[in-house]
């Protein structure tokens, strides 16, 4: 009887112990997002500006640093993922009046015929997430910061804080890039091939919204290489001097992503990406030229 009685206990206040774990978590988590924030402003005087495959070395060597490091990765990933739902969740407001917007290079939404039962909500559920994620860049962006803020020095890290508004930026242009230059002709190009186009919702929005992530994912690379060099971890004069295999990787790359198999999409493709490949060269010699000079002050 007694075991009844707790048992119907624990299910009647499962709701408010439930709320009570969200509370709680939620007054752990402000103020240590605020000192993870404060981080960022801290003096770094303590910071080891020791090669990569050094620290590396001591990671291998003290193993319990490695674990303190992947709860601290936990923690960041977990509130990254928590921005990104909310993101995705504030689209729904407007992923139809989105839907509408993609559709038109193919000539509207109406001209999308659904097969399968579940084929919209899945088109829709697509659309949301891309959007969502591009709304979250930044925040995703701010908390892999904080998560390598205490490893770096106090230039290295509002260098950072500068990236972010730049990141959002770069990708937003990608996928512009990608809705007004490259869609249109791609999609003409399906349309006109053969036989009389019925376009799948499906379909259509699979390779268009990949499309549009793989070319703001490539125009961060300018962004990257920037950071990269001015951390010390690469050299601008070995990306001036892998110039053709990088051409060569590009180009494969272009025909993994091109959505049609003629070589006039692939160009499209390919053109602006060694173009954006030779400004993050031209990028990581001015990051470069900042770093021996700030060496040589040193």
């Amino acid at each position: 009887m007694r075991a009844r009685l707790n048992a119907f206990w624990r299910t009647i206040t499962a709701p408010f112990r439930f709320l009570a774990r969200v509370l709680r978590f939620l007054f752990g988590w402000i103020p240590g997002y605020f000192r993870d924030l404060g981080a960022l402003f801290h003096k770094d005087e303590n910071i080891d500006d020791a090669p990569v495959v050094d620290a590396l070395g001591k990671a291998i060597e003290n193993p319990s640093s490695v674990l303190e490091h992947l709860v601290a990765l936990r923690k960041h990933l977990f509130r990254a993922t928590v921005a990104l739902f909310l993101a995705i969740s504030l689209t729904f407001a407007f992923s139809e009046r989105l839907l509408n917007l993609l559709a038109e290079p193919i000539g509207g939404i109406d001209a999308l015929k659904a097969v399968e039962v579940t084929e919209s909500v899945g088109v829709f559920m697509r659309v949301s997430m891309l959007t969502g994620f591009a709304i979250a860049l930044p925040y995703i962006a701010l908390e892999f910061l904080l998560f390598a803020a205490p490893g770096l020095t106090r230039r290295e890290r509002f260098l950072g804080l500068a990236s972010i508004p730049l990141i959002a930026m770069l990708f937003l242009a990608g996928m512009a890039f990608t809705y007004f230059i490259l869609l249109p002709p791609a999609v003409n190009f399906l349309s006109n091939f053969i036989f009389q186009l019925e376009a799948r919702p499906e379909s259509y929005y699979s390779f268009a919204l990949a499309l549009m992530f793989w070319l703001g994912a490539s125009f961060e690379f300018p962004l990257i290489v920037y950071v990269l060099v001015s951390m010390g971890l690469i050299q601008a004069h070995v990306l001036r001097d892998q110039a053709r295999i990088a051409i060569v990787i590009v180009a494969l790359f272009a025909a993994a992503i091109t959505p049609t198999t003629d070589i006039i999409n692939m160009l499209l493709v390919w053109v602006p990406l060694i173009g954006v490949y030779y400004i993050g060269v031209a990028l990581a010699f001015v990051a470069q030229r900042g770093r021996d000079r700030n060496a040589r002050k040193a």
